[in-house]
């Protein structure tokens, strides 16, 4: 049996997640949003944190509950893991059901951001389109929404993310094209979603927009962390200034 965790639990899962840097790990950890599970309320030995559909675990990959965690999971899961132990589980465990692919991770440091070449990208923005800052207007544009779900569905509503969230975002012709929000928070900074509508890709609207955010939250010294999924987001993430860290295993369960 799992257990959500709720109350003082959550110390063990920081405990059991501690090697873990990850930001959306860390969104948990300080209790910002997202869900976690555990094999035991006294005494866990394997944990699960989920935020939106990203996955973790840590812990103890061979006691009994693993099993159980690793089919608790949401609706088109990936699933990260940092030891071949984990790795080896899930491969198991799903066998041809369990799709292994490459995510990138850039080195988090705020010197390597260019506040000229930023701004440049801004200006760089064709004169047709506008880019402004989320308001109630843009987040309440059924348009806005079309190009990613994901823009603010780890807020609790609307309002939850005019309050706690940011992000930018071009329109044409007062239509919502392209987007850069936080996907979620942590202490120190967000995690950056970002994604244009194909009928308006290559214009650098995606450029403008990111450099926009991310200059917004070097101003309020938190840090834009970006994550690739695939190398036209690695290029997009150099061209902005990151420097790319390493690669690493992410898993899709198909379910």
């Amino acid at each position: 049996m799992i257990y959500e965790v709720k109350g003082p639990v959550i110390e063990h899962v920081t405990k059991i997640f501690e090697s873990v840097e990850d930001t959306l790990v860390q969104s948990y950890l300080q209790g910002h949003m997202g869900t976690a599970y555990v094999d035991s309320l006294e005494n866990p030995k394997v944990a699960q944190i989920i935020v939106g559909i990203f996955v973790f675990y840590a812990g103890d990959a061979g006691v009994p509950g693993t099993k159980e965690l690793l089919h608790n999971l949401p609706d088109y899961p990936l699933v990260i893991v940092n030891t071949d132990e984990w790795k080896n589980s899930i491969e198991l465990e799903y066998k041809e059901q369990a799709h292994k692919f490459k995510r990138y991770r850039f080195n988090r440091d705020k010197t390597h951001f260019n506040h000229e070449k930023l701004t440049q990208l801004i200006n760089d923005l064709p004169e047709e389109y506008k880019l402004q800052k989320i308001n109630a207007t843009i987040i309440n544009n059924s348009s806005f929404s079309t190009l990613s779900e994901d823009f603010f569905s780890q807020f609790e509503s609307h309002d939850d993310f005019l309050a706690r969230g940011i992000g930018y975002c071009v329109t044409y012709k007062d239509v919502p094209v392209c987007g850069a929000t936080s996907f979620s928070i942590y202490d120190a900074g967000i995690e950056i979603e970002i994604a244009t509508d194909e009928r308006h890709q290559r214009k650098g609207l995606a450029a403008a927009t990111a450099a926009s955010l991310i200059l917004d939250c070097l101003e309020q010294q938190i840090y834009p962390n970006w994550d690739g999924a695939n190398s036209p987001s690695v290029k997009l993430a150099e061209k902005l200034g990151y420097v790319l860290k390493e690669e690493y295993d992410t898993y899709f369960i198909e379910k």
